[in-house]
């Protein structure tokens, strides 16, 4: 561990300044104009692979954004280590909530990062992350310390669904075969109390469109006379939750996991200050589903959010029209046993059920995946913890998400392996927010962490 600790402290700078060079290039996925820097992201993820000591790298087409591939094998009788990780990003807008350019990235002191945080999008979510990994490989071959074989692949539409992913693994199930899927996209409960992430929800996600007349109307002329959509798509949704904050549509809880009180009991033991969530959000109270604590909330509960909504006239000052079309972006957060295609099919029959005369509707599916559950006595799970409890000194509580990694259970399923999550992050990061940050602490704390996974598991495997 000393040595460990050492190296990279000895290499600290360069660390850093690596990640910097990687996080300035705007990998957005979702956003076509920045096409070509999401390819040049691979090109740099797969120098670094190289770099770091990988025998092989490779980047692989898709039918979208390209794959980069890359392994050591040091012996074919060792167990294999499949490391996966997104280089895409989410938007960076709003930009004008940002102290400083997304991807012009910088290092700040906060009250929970003294030793500095890095500012920028992606920073956290996962380029740092997945990044760890990386320089985890190179401490192991440069100290001759990989006690096992090694797998990385590294998508580019994590951001969007990870469509071309599954054509991927599909196509490739010998090449990527492993005894474990190792995965640094979520967080842990705090700097001084390490956790792993035992459960992800799944996801369904929606795009509505209500439509009224076939123009813009005159307010005045026309309105009282005729639906607004924007009127209409607000009553809308706003009957999809009903006094109890529990979701209206029919049959949506029928397949609903329900924890035991003794499971929720031990759920209860993660450290928690509901004042302390309330002031780091600036809220005067809590919100949610009637019967349930905040944490249970946003684990083993379902959601329903709107993600934005909006349509007619918007700009600087007033323009007096009934709009002819109104939209909206939902997403539905699922627990296990809720399949995604038949909440998405379930939702898209009652929203156009609940629509008035006068409008027509339409429900267009993005994407959407799996909820996701490890067991904590699996030989990767025991691994995880054993490293965790070496480098911070603290046993890890198992935890559930309310995030989404919607691959997991597609890697479960056709490439038969169980996953380990392995998150560095803190819920105060940002991610998918303005002023997106990754500790400094945490980024090397990782660093310093992977490599103990990979030789508890092999000690464990034998």
């Amino acid at each position: 561990m000393d040595t460990l600790k050492d190296y990279v402290q000895k290499n600290k700078e360069r660390f850093l300044n690596e990640l910097i060079d990687l996080l300035k290039i705007p990998s957005v996925s979702a956003d076509s104009a920045y096409s070509q820097d999401v390819i040049d992201t691979a090109n740099a993820v797969k120098a670094s692979l190289e770099k770091a000591g990988c025998d092989f790298v490779e980047i692989c087409d898709t039918p979208g954004y390209p794959i980069v591939y890359g392994e050591k094998i040091i012996d074919k009788n060792l167990p294999t280590v499949l490391v996966y990780g997104h280089y895409d990003v989410q938007p960076p807008d709003p930009l004008d909530l940002w102290t400083s350019p997304p991807f012009e990235p910088v290092i700040k002191k906060t009250e929970l990062h003294p030793e500095g945080a890095i500012f920028a999008r992606g920073a956290c979510d996962d380029k740092g992350q997945m990044y760890m990994h990386v320089k985890a490989l190179e401490y192991m071959v440069q100290t001759n310390n990989l006690p096992c074989n090694v797998k990385f692949m590294i998508e580019g539409e994590e951001e969007v669904g990870s469509a071309s992913l599954s054509w991927f693994v599909e196509r490739n199930q010998e090449k990527l075969k492993n005894d474990v899927i190792l995965i640094s996209d979520t967080g842990m409960i705090s700097n001084t109390q390490p956790s792993i992430t035992t459960g992800l929800r799944g996801l369904s996600y929606v795009e509505v469109e209500v439509t009224g007349p076939n123009r813009d109307l005159h307010s005045g002329l026309y309105g009282g006379a005729v639906a607004n959509p924007i009127n209409v798509l607000a009553k809308m949704i706003a009957s999809l939750h009903d006094e109890n904050n529990h979701i209206t549509i029919p049959g949506f809880y029928d397949k609903v996991e329900e924890l035991s009180d003794a499971e929720r009991a031990e759920m209860a033991k993660a450290p928690f200050s509901l004042e302390a969530y309330k002031k780091a959000l600036d809220l005067n109270d809590i919100y949610g589903e009637k019967g349930y604590t905040t944490n249970e909330r946003n684990s083993i509960r379902p959601t329903l959010d709107v993600n934005g909504i909006w349509g007619g006239y918007t700009g600087e000052g007033a323009k007096t029209v009934i709009a002819s079309k109104a939209y909206a972006k939902i997403s539905m957060r699922l627990v296990p046993n809720q399949d995604w295609h038949e909440i998405t099919e379930l939702f898209t029959k009652h929203f156009e059920s609940i629509a008035p005369s006068g409008v027509t509707v339409k429900v267009k599916p993005h994407h959407g995946g799996q909820g996701y559950v490890t067991p904590i006595d699996s030989i990767g799970y025991q691994a995880a913890a054993k490293a965790y409890n070496e480098s911070f000194g603290v046993q890890p509580i198992p935890v559930r998400s309310g995030g989404s990694i919607p691959i997991v259970a597609l890697f479960e399923k056709e490439l038969k392996s169980k996953t380990i999550l392995m998150g560095f992050g803190l819920d105060s990061d940002a991610i998918h927010s303005p002023n997106e940050h990754f500790g400094v602490f945490n980024y090397l704390k990782g660093i310093e962490t992977i490599p103990l996974f990979y030789k508890y598991f092999v000690e464990l495997s034998k």
